[in-house]
């Protein structure tokens, strides 16, 4: 049983960093390069490898090679419906707290395959 919450914790680190958020926000509209990944988050370069490649070592993510470019796609449906789940909330509370009203669908959402 320790190994189980060992494990579960490392998942919950990995979802703890917003860069990585970012990254996951950005997949979820279907596979990326590093490039775009880095457009479209604003982040460096450096930040972005990094942090892609601790979510590929967790088997979060996948990828594949075309040519020189990488590219890479969510290939864990369940670290993704935490994020949706989460984000849910957190978005949800934070409408509330302004006097909107939150939406009833997730922030997140998986590109269709």
């Amino acid at each position: 049983m320790a190994e189980l919450f060992e494990e579960v914790s490392n998942v919950f680190f990995l979802l703890s960093e917003p860069t990585r958020l970012k990254i996951l926000h950005s997949l979820c509209h279907g596979e990326r390069a590093v490039n775009e990944i880095v457009a479209e988050i604003e982040a460096s370069q450096a930040n972005v490898s990094r942090q892609i490649n601790m979510l590929f070592r967790a088997k979060i993510l996948a990828r594949r090679k075309e040519g020189t470019q990488v590219y890479y796609r969510i290939d864990d449906p369940a670290t993704l419906g935490i994020c949706q789940n989460v984000c849910a909330r957190v978005s949800a509370d934070i409408l509330a707290r302004s006097g909107q009203r939150p939406e009833p669908q997730p922030i997140l959402v998986a590109a269709e395959a």
